[in-house]
């Protein structure tokens, strides 16, 4: 299942840097105090927030970093969704029930988690922790294959 068309490589490279870059920004204006009492939290209204950027970057960053996972640990066994903007299968194990088509794991995560994540700025435990990842199944822990950048 392709996340992401071959001719758009390139450009959801370049979206990922750019999330990164700019999510890196944010917390680094957090820790020197940068917007301390107007918006801490990195919000839309941020300039240097990832929230701030556009809808575009976001789902092509997300799409090539599910590319980038279904070649680290490819296979049929756990379906990771990113909602609205991928899902992908990785990992060996049990493949789809031939009458839904899903797997019998599932990980579902927002694209702000997801892109945390993979950039390396938290850890699975963490958004584990927070309530932030819904995994079903035995192999619910992706922690081994992230970070991807």
């Amino acid at each position: 299942m392709a996340s992401i068309l071959k001719k758009d490589l390139p450009e959801g490279k370049r979206a990922l840097d750019q999330w990164k870059a700019t999510a890196l920004q944010a917390a680094d204006g957090k820790v020197s105090g940068g917007n301390a009492g107007n918006n801490a939290g990195g919000h839309a209204d941020d300039a240097a927030s990832p929230d701030a950027l556009p809808r575009r970057v976001w789902a092509m960053a997300v799409r090539y970093s599910l590319f980038l996972m279904e070649h680290k640990a490819p296979g049929e066994g756990v379906e990771v969704r990113v909602a609205p903007w991928g899902a992908i299968k990785i990992l060996d194990g049990p493949a789809s029930d031939p009458h839904n088509l899903t797997p019998p794991d599932v990980i579902e995560l927002e694209p702000d988690v997801w892109l945390n994540l993979v950039c390396g700025l938290t850890t699975w435990a963490e958004e584990k922790a927070a309530g932030h990842i819904t995994a079903v199944g035995e192999r619910d822990d992706l922690s081994d294959l992230l970070p991807l950048v």
